[in-house]
């Protein structure tokens, strides 16, 4: 019996070791996407330069022979004129440095549009290096706070749990919280960033016909239709960075994210939700900002998503030496003696709460709402 439980918490710490290996080999390899965007864009922005000073050589080139044809057309106009002053090889000899002067003009400008053509291309490149550079480091950094996540909460995860049979119970949970959490990020990025950005790409192609056609106006109708398109892209990615970590949290602190979170939660769902504060607005500890953040955030999503909540009650309470969390809703309700072995949500949140040791109290009842108590000590050192 004591060889099986010690096999079943190696089992879970293997779970865990792979998890954050393969985290780990993602955020790699996202660096090595992104370290090659880099490279190519560099050789890129040099192939640039070359191509802008060579279309200055040839705009200075056009300018001289521009001038040398005007001046051989009027030379040619006197031969014109004075045909009788002037000998056959004198004649002859004006034509054809006339003409000569002509052919290398237009061949000049020949090669000077091909140049532009170029450049555009080179700059549309560099565009959408620039995308992909920028979205490869949000990326890596949403991979770094999920890594942080695992390290940490992981470990401190393995000193609580008592028994090896509570550990694969919670690791498979684990398992398959990430694995929907995955495809929901995979579906969100493919509904909404990626077809954008298709989109945005046939749209810069048809720019790019038009503006060759000579058909300026649909162009710059297309280019307003790009416009709008970027900033959905810009819109959308934001909202998924924000679904994995409000930068509000870092850069302003609890308050000001709760109440936005709160408001986009209400805008979203079309639910009124009342937000009460009570106490000192000030900035927490960051393990305790992040700790009543998700607890506030998990809350709420159980309140509107399952339990299908028309009103929400939010308090949140900050003490010298106490916060308190009041989450109540007007929803379906649920058992709660029924919920200990199925919900990884109200798991996950209490386990949270353990860890800070605080005080986790849940009441519900069919049919008439959940009220969510949350009493976590914090003492400012």
């Amino acid at each position: 019996m004591a060889s099986d439980k010690r096999a079943k918490e190696r089992t879970l710490d293997m779970i865990v070791e792979e998890m954050k290996s393969v985290v780990e080999k993602t955020k790699d390899d996202i660096f090595d996407i992104s370290e090659e965007a880099i490279s190519e864009l560099e050789a890129l922005e040099r192939k640039l330069a070359t191509i802008k000073k060579k279309i200055l050589d040839y705009i200075k080139a056009e300018n001289i022979l521009t001038r040398e044809v005007q001046a051989s057309r009027q030379k040619l106009l006197l031969v014109s004129r004075e045909f009788d002053t002037y000998s056959e090889d004198d004649i002859r000899e004006t034509y054809e440095h006339t003409h000569e002067m002509q052919s290398r003009l237009a061949i000049n400008h020949k090669e000077e549009k091909l140049l532009r053509q170029q450049r555009d291309e080179v700059e549309r490149r560099i565009i959408r290096l620039n995308k992909t550079i920028h979205q490869a480091n949000d990326l890596g950094r949403k991979v770094s706070v999920v890594l942080s996540y695992l390290h940490d909460d992981f470990n401190e995860l393995n000193e609580v749990l008592k028994t090896a049979k509570e550990k694969q119970q919670i690791g498979l949970k684990i398992i398959e919280a990430q694995e929907l959490e995955r495809k929901r990020l995979s579906r969100d990025i493919h509904d909404g960033p990626a077809q954008m950005l298709a989109n945005i790409l046939l749209r810069s192609e048809i720019i790019d016909l038009s503006v060759k056609g000579g058909n300026i106006t649909e162009a710059v109708s297309e280019l307003k239709n790009v416009r709008g398109n970027i900033r959905s892209v810009l819109r959308e990615v934001r909202r998924i960075i924000y679904d994995l970590r409000p930068m509000a949290l870092d850069d302003l602190g609890i308050i000001p994210t709760v109440k936005k979170h709160v408001s986009t939660m209400a805008e979203t769902y079309n639910t009124h939700i009342e937000l009460q504060l009570i106490g000192e607005e000030k900035r927490l500890e960051s393990n305790y900002e992040v700790a009543v953040f998700r607890l506030i955030q998990e809350s709420l999503q159980n309140a509107l998503k399952h339990a299908e909540a028309t009103s929400v009650y939010v308090t949140l309470q900050i003490e010298q030496d106490e916060i308190t969390i009041v989450v109540q809703d007007n929803g379906k309700g649920f058992r709660t003696d029924e919920t200990k072995n199925s919900s990884f949500g109200l798991m996950g949140m209490k386990e949270r709460v353990e860890m800070l040791n605080g005080h986790f109290q849940i009441n519900s009842i069919l049919g008439k709402g959940t009220t969510i108590k949350i009493i976590l000590p914090y003492i400012v050192e």
